[in-house]
């Protein structure tokens, strides 16, 4: 059920599932809103909010995170079978290096099409073996 004691009254995602801005709704119930983005980098970009405020991924709890991610592949679901795209990709940002534009979590259901240039792919580079490795021992011991 939506957290009333974590919303931002200035944040515009919580200004859409309150109902102060409008959206183009493509599903909510008590704890998600999923929406078309109108500014689309495809056909069909559709996005995909808790409604429990937090400005990413690290400060989201983690039942809400889940909720989230659950929503975002109920909705990857209903794209894939209107659109019937060769691809979608599920694109969650954090914080400005990573291009994040509005500070809520939200994950973006992104239909994708064969060559259609959208430049969020990269090319597989194989990298350090060894570095890899002694970096996922780093990372391991901070995993909570």
């Amino acid at each position: 059920m939506a957290d009333e004691a974590h919303l931002d009254e200035d944040c515009i995602f919580c200004k859409i599932f309150r109902g102060e801005i409008p959206c183009f709704k493509v599903f909510e119930d008590d704890d998600i809103l999923a929406f078309m983005d109108v500014n689309p980098i495809a056909e069909g970009h559709a996005l995909v909010i808790p409604k429990h405020h937090s400005k990413n991924i690290l400060e989201t709890p983690s039942e809400w995170v889940g909720k989230t991610f659950a929503g975002a592949k109920r909705i990857a679901e209903a794209v894939h079978k209107t659109l019937k795209p060769d691809g979608i990709n599920i694109v969650q940002a954090n914080g400005p290096g990573a291009k994040q534009s509005v500070f809520h979590l939200h994950v973006h259901v992104i239909p994708r099409t064969m060559d259609d240039g959208l430049t969020m792919n990269w090319e597989l580079v194989p990298g350090d073996i060894d570095d890899i490795g002694m970096l996922a021992e780093k990372i391991a011991a901070n995993v909570a």
